[in-house]
Parts: C-alpha cells; structure tokens; sequence
C-alpha cells in the first residue's frame, strides 16, 4: 500500500483545521457561540398623543410610537419570544427644561408608557433609562448650572426618578448619564422604597461617541445639544478608565453592565466579561444600525447577513446579550430557521 503522506501532513503534523469545517453538520457540531431570541434587548421610541407611528428618517424601518402603538408592538415582541424591551422618550419640547424636571413627574410619557406595557404585557421585562437629556433643554444627560454638568445634584434626581420608574412597574434601571456615585445612589433609592428586586444594569463603560446620531434625532436632543459630553462620557481612547468605571459600578451594586457604542469596543466587552463575571451587555446604537441599514439599502452589502454577523460577534466577545434596533427583524428570521 503506497504512502500518501503529504508535506502539508508534515508541517502541520497531521493536524488539519479544515476536517471540522468540511460539511454543514460538522460546522453547526463544533459551532462555539450561538444568537438566540433569548440574547435580544429591543429598544424603541415613545411620543405623546395616540395612533402614532412615525417613521425616524435617519433609522430606516425604526419608527417613534404613542404609547398604545407601542403597547401593540411590544405583544408581538413577546409574541417572538424577546426577553425585553428599553423604552426611551421624545418628551414634548415645552416639557423641557435646564434641569430635567419632567423626570420627576410621576405620570410624565416614560412612566406612562411603562406602566401601561406591564398592565398589557406583563410577561416581558422593561428596562428604562434615567438620564436626563429626554428631559433637558439643553440636550445633555445631567443637570446644567452656569454651563457645568452638575454631578451630585443630578445624581439625587435620577435616584429620585428610578424610584418613580420602579413604581410604574419597571423590572430594571439602566442609568446611562454617566454620573460619579450614580449606581450605589439608584440602589440605596430603590431599596429604601421596596424595591429590592428592581436590578439595575449599569451603562458601565459609556464612550463619546459619533455613532449616536440618529438616536439623538430620534428623541430631537441633536438641535439641542450644547457643547459636548466629554466631561461625563469615557474618552475611546481609554480602556483602562472604562474598566475603572465598571468597577466602581461593580462595587456600588450594580447587577449587570452594558458597554455603549457596540461593535467598535468588543474589547472592552470581553475584558469587562472577564474582569467581573457579572452579565454583560452590548448597545448596537443607532448609528451602528444605521450603516448597516444604509449599506444595504443601496445594494453594497447583504444587510441581513451583516446584521447576523455583528449580532454573532457580540457573543464571541463575551456578551450574554445585546440591545439592538434589529430585535424584530432578528427574531422573525430565528423563529423561521
């Protein structure tokens, strides 16, 4: 019987990468990391009024929704299995003002919308947002006083509204503005008023990031905004502060952590994974999403395959889930396959 040894058999000796990889079993056999419905946080838009969808330009096949469009959208997301759901508002302009108030108001469009979601749905999680720049005249995510983004004097308010968005039913907080001492705040808040078993997950590692744009149309803050958020958001370039900050959050009670932007920080996913153990979670934000969308749209990729492989990624890199606009179109295309 003749040798058919070959020389790749010598270099690589006899170890071939591409024997598990040969046919479509043995690739789904040894596949490493999987997205399910389960992995699916789908964050939308809420406005006033009733019997309104309104398409957000800037996010094609995204829309601004009345609370009772919302509610009907939210029984389909439960219907296809989502876990949750991270709604955020487009308060009325003449409700904003330099400190945020409307926050505060007990029956203000947040609370509303959340409240009536737990009463129709109640089998799906709502995770809502206490940052302020929904709220604020000026755009930004905390207070303003003599053009400073006032630290402390912020973070009691957004304690106070976690509290509010506890009793109008909300399962989770997920404080995004940034604010020093903010997690361990929202806790001592949320306890003293029993709610003990609201978690918090801590937008841990939030960036300055340019790939906000079209959520900031989407709630109209992008006219608004003064200056920037460099003074409370994380520099990209600072990976070291990021897992920092994590770790204050960590130790001040947070239950779960959330990096934002996405896909341009897979490392801070997966070292912040690492680093704590605790659940992780990735924001695909909105200009992530929309260059996906437009690619598309304009024929340069396959969207539905990108939209896939991104959302794939997310897991590789440690994250037990991810807050993305593509929820539905995601969870349509898992429950067909």
């Amino acid at each position: 019987m003749s040798d058919k040894t070959h020389l790749v058999d010598e270099i690589t000796g006899h170890r071939r990468m591409r024997r598990n990889r040969k046919a479509d079993w043995t690739r789904r056999l040894v596949q490493e990391n999987r997205l399910t419905v389960d992995d699916l946080i789908w964050p939308i838009f809420i406005v006033p009024g009733t019997n309104i969808v309104d398409p957000i330009k800037a996010m094609p096949g995204v829309n601004r929704m009345s609370v009772d469009k919302a509610v009907e959208a939210i029984k389909e997301a439960a219907d296809l299995g989502i876990p949750a759901i991270a709604p955020f508002p487009d308060v009325e302009m003449e409700k904003r003002d330099p400190t945020g108030s409307e926050i505060l108001q007990r029956d203000n469009l947040i609370n509303l919308f959340t409240s009536a979601a737990k009463k129709a749905v109640p089998n799906i999680g709502i995770i809502t947002d206490v940052a302020l720049d929904p709220f604020t005249s000026h755009g930004h995510d905390g207070i303003m006083r003599d053009g400073i983004i006032v630290n402390d004097e912020t973070v009691d308010q957004v304690a106070r509204a976690a509290v509010l968005q506890a009793d109008a039913g909300a399962d989770i907080i997920a404080p995004s503005e940034m604010m020093d001492g903010r997690i361990g705040a929202i806790r001592r808040a949320l306890d003293s008023a029993g709610h003990q078993d609201v978690g918090i997950m801590s937008y841990a590692t939030k960036f300055s990031s340019g790939f906000y744009g079209p959520y900031r149309e989407a709630i109209n803050t992008g006219g608004l905004l003064k200056g920037d958020k460099n003074s409370y958001y994380i520099s990209p370039a600072n990976a070291t502060e990021a897992l920092r900050d994590a770790a204050l959050d960590v130790d001040e009670g947070a239950d779960m952590l959330m990096v934002k932007p996405g896909l341009a920080y897979l490392d801070i996913c997966w070292r912040m994974k690492e680093a704590f153990g605790l659940p992780t979670f990735a924001y695909q934000v909105s200009g992530e999403y929309t260059q996906i969308k437009a690619a598309a749209m304009n024929g340069w990729i396959d969207g539905d395959r990108i939209m896939m492989e991104t959302l794939l990624c997310f897991k590789r890199a440690g994250c037990d889930g991810i807050l993305t606009y593509f929820a539905i179109e995601v969870a349509r295309k898992l429950g067909r396959s």
